[in-house]
């Protein structure tokens, strides 16, 4: 009986893998073919081996700036937001002081609204500025947007950190900055590895706020890109789906680097609120 449950889950573990890998073999399997038609096939697995979509994509100058900008976006995202959220978590998390609930409750509330209704104001607040179709724009827009998560994040995992460690270290003589420095930022590595993978991610694959705001062909992101081999008659499905592929690769990359911190991370900061 034990034998058969055990065959039983593996059956749906299979089953459940298949039905979830099945489109993205499908985009694969798109990428590597010579046209641009749709694989009306049922078929997942690539049956040729073609590389001209990706040859296309490469060799257009315009895309490898595309892709230059999306990468310093979703980089300079994650240096800023994650810097400025870890001076924020540490001191929601290690001071008291007057509207010190209220922010965090604030932050909170933050995160219950779309970002699509934020839109407007932020492209109105943008046009004043001058920052539309200025990469630095979307910078400040994505790092506005991921710090009340990345602080949650990481004041979670500051909060599981032994006080009894910076109190040793202030009997040594140490300030407030070797402290933050020294201490706190060398053991929140894995909370600080996680909270840099989802600012880049989200980052990386917005597109609502990059279509807006971008409207010069030279300041697009990957996302707003690839959407435009989506014609209103044509759709390109071959750079479609190579451009897909493309995107993912440094989003897989991230994870396959930082996979040691992923769940000591995930699970540490989620230990206290």
């Amino acid at each position: 009986m034990a034998r058969l449950d055990h065959a039983f889950k593996h059956v749906f573990l299979v089953v459940f893998s298949v039905a979830t890998l099945f489109p993205a073999l499908w985009v694969v399997k798109m990428a590597f073919r010579a046209d641009q038609s749709f694989a009306t096939s049922m078929n997942p697995l690539p049956t040729e081996f073609d590389l001209s979509n990706f040859a296309a994509l490469f060799g257009d100058a315009l895309f490898g700036r595309q892709l230059l900008n999306s990468l310093f976006v979703a980089a300079l995202t994650t240096a800023v937001g994650v810097f400025l959220a870890c001076t924020a978590a540490y001191a929601f998390s290690r001071f008291r002081f007057p509207g010190r609930r209220a922010g965090l409750m604030f932050l909170l509330v933050t995160q219950m609204f779309p970002g699509t209704l934020m839109t407007i104001p932020l492209y109105s607040l943008m046009e004043m500025l001058g920052l539309l179709d200025a990469l630095l724009g979307l910078v400040l827009v994505y790092s506005t947007t991921a710090i009340p998560f990345c602080i949650y994040m990481l004041k979670g995992y500051f909060d599981t950190i032994p006080r009894e460690l910076e109190e040793s270290a202030i009997m040594d003589g140490a300030g407030p900055f070797t402290l933050f420095w020294r201490i706190i930022l060398p053991l929140s590595r894995p909370a600080i590895a996680v909270t840099a993978l989802f600012s880049f991610m989200t980052a990386w694959n917005e597109y609502i706020l990059a279509a807006t705001f971008m409207g010069d062909e030279q300041a697009y992101t990957l996302p707003v890109k690839v959407q435009s081999f989506v014609g209103d008659y044509t759709t390109e499905w071959g750079y479609f789906a190579a451009g897909a592929l493309i995107v993912s690769v440094p989003v897989m990359a991230l994870f396959f680097a930082l996979q040691k911190h992923l769940v000591g991370g995930l699970t540490a900061g989620s230990v206290k609120g």
